[in-house]
């Protein structure tokens, strides 16, 4: 049961644990605190967003359900498409954890509370401005393009990056994200980034609704450029019709840097990452 490995799982000071749960949902633990990053565990996509042009149909079962996650300290959203900012997993998740912060783009929180998240505990993300989550973590929202960089009537960005700092460490989860002028400076050094590889296509992907992200040469250069010491590919696995092959990511990681190390998850596996 992915639950308690999760929680079962022992970590030395500084070390961080990092469990994949498919598409770009990934769950960090560190120093007793657990992160959750657009947390997609339904087949809500499945049922709700097929078309004439698009069959949506997940390649795998989740590995945990929000039903579960009763011991989740924040939850973060990137953007408000349903595999990023899930009507079922949030609302499971607020039945049951009533201790979850949830961090989102300040222009989707009436979304989200929509969901059942009680909106007193949403933290509205604005980008640049750190949000502090306990002694040591915080968590630096970043503009990100999907496939452009879209703000509201108030110059809000509605799609968000986080860089969070754990004690020594620095994540960047990019959400959905394109690499646009600027982006590098905006994240500084970052040691492990963990960024959507599956590319964009006008004519097989953009003309059905399909909106793109950085292709996996893109990200590895991206990396390169920031002192990454571990990419970890998303947005690869769970859907055919938009993503990509383990190889192709590896042949384009080979391709660009021969030294960045990588990790590919298998759904509900578990890393330990240590500086």
């Amino acid at each position: 049961m992915l639950k308690n490995k999760i929680l079962n799982t022992q970590l030395l000071p500084g070390q961080i644990g990092i469990f994949y749960l498919g598409q770009e949902s990934i769950l960090l633990k560190a120093e007793g605190k657990y992160l959750l990053f657009d947390a997609y565990l339904s087949d809500y996509v499945d049922k709700n967003c097929c078309s004439e042009l698009v069959k949506w149909e997940r390649v795998y079962d989740t590995p945990i359900t929000g039903e579960e996650l009763d011991f989740v300290d924040y939850v973060f959203c990137s953007h408000s498409h349903y595999d990023h900012a899930d009507p079922e997993t949030l609302g499971a998740m607020s039945k049951v954890n009533k201790k979850a912060k949830y961090i989102v783009p300040a222009p989707i929180v009436d979304t989200v509370a929509g969901y059942g998240v009680n909106k007193k505990d949403i933290i509205p993300a604005l980008a640049g401005k750190k949000v502090e989550l306990c002694e040591g973590f915080s968590a630096l929202p970043l503009p990100s393009a999907h496939e452009d960089l879209v703000t509201d009537s108030e110059g809000r960005y509605d799609a968000l990056g986080y860089k969070v700092t754990l004690g020594d460490t620095t994540v960047y989860h990019a959400g959905d994200c394109c690499i646009y002028d600027g982006l590098e400076e905006y994240l500084g050094k970052v040691d492990i980034m963990c960024l959507p590889v599956n590319g964009r296509s006008y004519y097989k992907r953009y003309i059905k609704d399909i909106i793109g992200n950085m292709d996996a040469y893109e990200a590895t250069e991206l990396c390169t450029h920031v002192g990454a010491k571990l990419l970890i590919p998303m947005h690869i696995d769970l859907y055919a019709v938009n993503g990509i092959s383990n190889a192709s990511f590896v042949d384009a990681v080979d391709a660009t840097n021969k030294e960045l190390c990588f990790h590919i998850f298998r759904p509900g596996e578990r890393y330990i990452y240590e500086n």
